[in-house]
């Protein structure tokens, strides 16, 4: 098991295939997995691909502190420069998109194409503090149906339902349907800090967003609870060409694998035009569709 000690944590890491680097970079409650299940075989041939477990998960040490998007991007800076990676193609989902953000806005000459799979952005909080916002009531319905009622004085905390979410035998996502042992993403959220730096903004302001410009593919699902902040990106982010896949909700690399690697296969050659792809999403219908949470 590879693992380099980088910012004062081991973190485990896993490297595959031949030709230009992609780094790609897992949510918060994942691992390294989620893209070794489609997304790094059907890539490997053509790529050097390195995937790795953030601190607190996987394999990696599970240190008490240091968990926002500007610490996690530290530690990817210092991996890149233990594996010898001077520049890389990065790839983020879920939280680990918004860490794959924050490192191109701190380390952009570190980076070539960056692709954002259904990022949150703790900047743009607001768009999900509304009571009305649909995700909130989504979100209890899951955890209800893994046994777990929210009361109602925490039906709008995102903390404790971050937290409340690795603490019940129901799975999101990938994991829906299939048992695993919750004990140590528990203690994760029990003994550290990650619960509440996932929420923290950690200097990744959405002036600072506004200025990156990297060349950038940005994917969510038509399901999405975040269609707002897919709005935002779309309107603010600069050299972003934005897609909605259909029959998808937050976990593309699992959803809709196939539909993810066309995208990211034309973007990564070059391309910004990705209109005649396959199945093009409508706003619209993403607007209609039926939504339900997640955490990562």
């Amino acid at each position: 098991m590879a693992k380099a000690l980088v910012n004062g944590t081991q973190l485990h890491y896993q490297t595959f295939g031949q030709g230009p680097n992609i780094v790609m970079i897992h949510g918060i409650t994942g691992n390294l997995a989620i893209w070794h299940l489609e997304i790094v075989p059907a890539l490997m041939s053509a790529y050097r691909i390195t995937t790795y477990d953030l601190r607190g998960h996987g394999y990696s040490d599970v240190p008490p502190s240091g968990y926002t998007t500007a610490d996690h991007a530290a530690d990817l800076h210092h991996l890149l420069d233990y594996l010898g990676i001077q520049r890389a193609h990065v790839i983020g989902h879920s939280f680990g998109a918004d860490i794959a953000l924050h490192f191109t806005i701190l380390f952009p000459e570190r980076v070539d194409r960056l692709v954002l799979v259904e990022p949150a952005i703790a900047a743009l909080q607001a768009l999900r503090e509304r009571e009305d916002w649909i995700g909130w009531k989504y979100w209890r319905d899951k955890l209800a149906s893994g046994g777990l009622i929210v009361p109602p004085e925490k039906w709008y905390d995102t903390e404790y339902l971050v937290r409340a979410s690795v603490s019940v035998p129901m799975l999101f996502g990938f994991r829906k349907g299939r048992a695993r042992r919750a004990a140590p993403l528990v203690r994760l959220m029990d003994t550290t800090t990650a619960a509440r730096d996932y929420c923290e903004l950690a200097g990744m302001t959405l002036e600072a967003i506004g200025q990156m410009q990297h060349q950038t593919l940005v994917l969510y699902g038509e399901a999405s609870v975040f269609t707002g902040t897919y709005e935002y990106l779309r309107d603010h982010l600069p050299n972003a060409t934005c897609c909605l896949m259909p029959d998808s909700e937050h976990f593309g690399p699992i959803e809709r694998p196939e539909l993810l690697l066309q995208y990211v296969r034309e973007f990564l050659r070059g391309s910004e035009d990705l209109s005649h792809s396959p199945e093009p999403a409508t706003e619209a219908s993403a607007l209609a569709a039926p939504r339900s949470p997640t955490v990562g």
